[in-house]
């Protein structure tokens, strides 16, 4: 018996020796693992089998496509919290700005979303296209989402319900309150849009129509997308003078709708309210010790963008861009407007006046060909060439180029910025759209956030500066938005979630892009897989468009 049994024993290791090594779809070799929790990064392995992440750690294994990572990092994909990629993929799917960035998950709707629209928001959306032209052929935001993928685009995607657009397609323009019957409308198209998979409400209270709400009015969108476990994200009334009062706000609605909240680009504009950092952090932290989930975004500049709407006082924007247009062009109208936008106020928020100067305000974004010549300039240098003052030359340029104009101000410090990154509540957001520097996007300049904001955090922030380390930079930027957006099975390289992963060199991963030369893409990410597919391969992209819906906690159709 004991020569059999030494036999079998030894025909048993024998047999255990040659048991064949996993074989995946895509083995990503030697990687410096970041996993997306925040504990440290090791050496290892990561296998992927159709769109799953099959397995992490050091592996016996073979792939149909093996990639040697010796020498990079390898995360979970980047969540860009505030996307305005909206437009910018359906002229080109393939989402380049972002895409060479890691980015694999574009958040949409600040404020404005591209659904719940009626026929006459449909016939606006139509008449207001700037230079990418598209058919409006949906009319529900979860028609939009599908739209996109069916059309195909690299990233996936994800939105919330705007309160500005419910407000829109109630209400209208109008600076009243909605009626009874208008305010159940909009609480059963939240409704929708949750059991649609909206991520939450989402709000811009510095401009109009969206100026109008009130806040119970807003915590009554809130109250049901609470009952989906969404969240409630905001563009607060005041990031300057009265930035304290607005996060109260911001916090009241959370308390009194149950619902998460979260700041978009937390920033204090204006040198007068670079001291109200610490008083910002200690209300956050004041309101997360007492229950309340209030998390913030942000962007890695100190300036911001958006339009010379936020120069001028919202009444006389009420009714939309045509009556407002018409009342820029009244002298009696003319001169109470360059009076209010001359004059400071706590009444409404004053971009203008926050900048301090016209040479602070870049004008990046003309409708009409006939204007495009201004591009990157200052509006003082626009004012000195015309001739004019630098407040009417703004309301000039506003109805000569039948559009807000795109503008970028510069608003904020650098000190800020980096007190900022290092709060361990703040995710990302590039408050842009994600562009190429090609075709129709090189007809108008952009804020170098959209090509940069996500490798400038990881290649000035944390590798040149060290402001916070590699492996907090990518949990801010995978973990902790999922989490807060309580999306399954993405933002952590676990077995079991899909197979979003990046590919980048932590030492050479940065932004190129400029104020004076915004159309350069980021260098350093080497490859992205989206839902399990190679979508950047040796920083080229490879034609694939996989990018799926992602649903909100209050999801119900699957």
């Amino acid at each position: 018996m004991k020569p059999t049994y030494y036999l079998l024993l030894l025909s048993l290791l024998v047999l255990g020796s040659c048991a064949k090594p996993q074989h995946f779809d895509v083995l990503i070799k030697n990687g410096q693992i970041v996993d997306g929790s925040g504990q440290p990064s090791y050496i290892g392995d990561v296998g992927i089998n159709a769109d799953t992440i099959a397995a992490v750690g050091n592996l016996e294994a073979t792939g149909d496509l093996e990639i040697d990572a010796t020498g990079l990092a390898v995360s979970p994909g980047f969540i860009n919290m505030l996307s305005w990629a909206t437009v910018s993929l359906i002229e080109d799917g393939r989402s380049m700005g972002d895409i060479k960035q890691g980015v694999t998950l574009e958040v949409m709707g600040e404020g404005w979303s591209m659904g719940p629209l009626n026929e006459q928001m449909k016939k606006q959306e139509q008449e207001n296209q700037g230079d990418i032209k598209y058919e409006v052929a949906w009319n529900t935001l979860n028609e939009y989402l599908e739209y996109l993928t069916k059309k195909g685009i690299s990233p996936n995607v994800a939105s919330f319900v705007g309160a500005t657009t419910l407000r829109i397609h109630t209400v209208g323009f109008e600076d009243r309150a909605p009626t009874p019957q208008e305010l159940d409308s909009m609480k059963l198209m939240v409704k929708q849009a949750m059991e649609d998979g909206a991520m939450g409400v989402g709000s811009s209270l510095i401009y109009a129509p969206a100026f109008y709400s009130s806040t119970e009015e807003l915590i009554e969108l809130c109250k049901v997308a609470a009952e989906y476990d969404g969240m409630y994200i905001s563009h607060m009334r005041s990031e300057g003078s009265r930035l304290l009062e607005s996060l109260d706000e911001l916090i009241r609605i959370a308390d009194e709708a149950g619902i998460c909240a979260e700041i978009y680009h937390l920033k204090e504009s204006g040198k007068d309210n670079w001291d109200k950092f610490d008083a910002v952090v200690a209300k956050v932290d004041s309101a997360r010790a007492a229950g309340l989930h209030i998390t913030a975004d942000m962007y890695n500049y100190v300036a911001g963008a958006t339009g010379l709407d936020a120069s001028m006082p919202p009444w006389v924007q009420e009714g939309g861009y045509d009556k407002w247009a018409q009342r820029l062009q009244d002298p009696a109208i003319r001169k109470k407007v360059m009076e209010e936008m001359r004059t400071p106020t706590d009444e409404w928020e004053s971009l203008m006046q926050a900048a301090g100067d016209p040479s602070k305000i870049l004008l990046v974004g003309f409708k009409n060909d006939t204007l495009k010549h201004y591009t990157g300039k200052t509006l003082k240098e626009v004012a000195e060439i015309r001739g004019t003052s630098p407040e009417e030359t703004a309301m000039d340029l506003v109805v000569q180029d039948g559009s807000r104009v795109g503008t970028i101000y510069f608003l904020m410090s650098e000190d800020n910025v980096k007190k900022q990154i290092a709060l361990p509540w703040m995710s990302f957001g590039s408050d842009a759209g994600s562009l190429a520097t090609e075709g129709v996007f090189l007809k108008s300049n952009t804020h170098p956030r959209a090509y940069g904001n996500f490798a400038r955090l990881l290649g000035k922030y944390v590798r040149e500066e060290k402001v916070i380390s590699l492996e907090e930079a990518v949990h801010k930027l995978s973990q902790l938005p999922a989490t807060n957006l309580k999306i399954k099975k993405r933002g952590s390289l676990i077995e079991g979630n899909y197979a979003d992963v990046v590919l980048f060199d932590p030492e050479t991963i940065i932004d190129k892009a400029t104020f004076e030369n915004p159309h350069q893409y980021a260098e350093g990410v080497m490859h992205v897989f989206v839902n399990g597919t190679q979508v950047l391969k040796d920083g080229e992209h490879t034609g694939n468009m996989p990018g799926r819906v992602v649903r909100g906690p209050g999801y119900t159709k699957e």
